[in-house]
C-alpha cells in the first residue's frame, strides 16, 4: 500500500458523471491517437486505470490494454463496461504492483502520479514502469505544471474552477511540495454543496526527468497537450514521453 488515498464507492459511482466532459470524444480522440501510435503493435499498461475513461476506448481501438488500479470500487465501475478477458485489471498500487509480460507502452494520465505523496514513491513508479517496458518501449505521463506563478506573496490558494455546479481551489504547502485540492460540488437544486478534498504531491518536469534517469529511461518528447502543441514556459500542463533504451 502506498500513500495514495483510496477512492470510495460513492466517489467511484459519481466519477464518470462528473468527468463527462473529459470523457467526450472531442477530448479523448487526441489522447487515444497519441497513445495508440506509441503502443504500435504491442501491449499497453495503464497505471491507475480507474473507471477506464482512457483504457476502455483505447482497447476498443484495438490496443491490448492491461490496468493496475488501487481502488476496488473504481475497478468495479470499469468492470461494468468491459469483461476481464478483454481488459484485465490487477488490484494494487502503481509503484510496486507487477503484472506478467512486457509492454511497448506504460501510461499514467490526468495528474495521477501526484496521488503518490512522497518523492520516493514517485521514483518507484518510474522504476515500475521501466520494469514492465520492453526495450524501446515508452512511459507517458500527463501532468499539470504547478501554478505557483499565480501565488502572490502571502497567498496559499489558487482557484481552478468557478462555475454554477462546482467551486475548486488548491492550497499549497511549498515546503513539503504538497497541494490539497478542495471541491465544493452542488448536489441537486436545493443550493447545498458537497465538500471533498484530496492531497497530491506536485512535481516539476525537470524533477520527473531526474526520476526517469534514475529508472534508466530517457526523455524522448515533451509537448503541451495530446495534440502535440509545443511545450513552453506558459504551458499549464505537459505530456511527457520517456523511452527505455533498446
Amino acid at each position: 500500500m502506498t500513500s495514495s488515498e483510496l477512492w470510495t464507492r460513492a466517489t467511484a459511482d459519481r466519477y464518470d458523471a462528473e468527468e463527462a466532459e473529459a470523457s467526450s470524444a472531442a477530448v479523448l480522440e487526441p489522447t487515444l491517437a497519441f497513445l495508440a501510435e506509441l503502443a504500435g503493435d504491442g501491449r499497453a499498461l495503464e497505471f491507475a486505470i480507474g473507471t477506464g475513461r482512457v483504457g476502455v476506448p483505447l482497447r476498443e481501438r484495438g490496443v491490448p490494454v492491461v490496468g493496475i488500479e488501487l481502488s476496488e470500487h473504481m475497478a468495479a465501475v470499469l468492470r461494468r463496461k468491459i469483461d476481464e478477458n478483454t481488459l484485465p485489471v490487477v488490484i494494487g498500487d502503481m509503484a510496486t504492483t507487477v503484472v506478467p509480460g512486457g509492454f511497448t507502452l506504460v501510461y499514467l494520465v490526468y495528474n495521477t502520479i501526484t496521488n503518490l505523496l512522497t518523492q520516493d514513491e514517485q521514483v518507484e513508479c518510474f522504476r515500475n514502469a521501466a520494469r514492465h517496458l520492453e526495450p524501446g518501449g515508452r512511459f507517458v505521463i500527463e501532468l499539470g505544471v504547478p501554478p505557483l506563478r499565480l501565488l502572490p506573496p502571502g497567498q496559499v490558494a489558487v482557484p481552478f474552477d468557478v462555475s454554477q455546479q462546482h467551486l475548486g481551489f488548491d492550497t499549497f504547502d511549498l515546503v513539503e511540495q504538497v497541494l490539497v485540492s478542495h471541491h465544493f460540488t452542488r448536489d441537486g437544486d436545493d443550493g447545498r454543496y458537497r465538500r471533498e478534498n484530496s492531497r497530491h504531491r506536485y512535481a516539476w518536469p525537470a524533477e520527473l526527468d531526474l526520476m526517469a534517469r534514475i529508472a534508466g529511461l530517457e526523455l524522448e518528447r515533451r509537448v503541451a497537450d495530446w495534440d502535440g502543441s509545443p511545450f513552453t514556459q506558459d504551458s499549464a500542463k505537459h505530456v511527457s514521453v520517456w523511452r527505455k533504451p533498446a
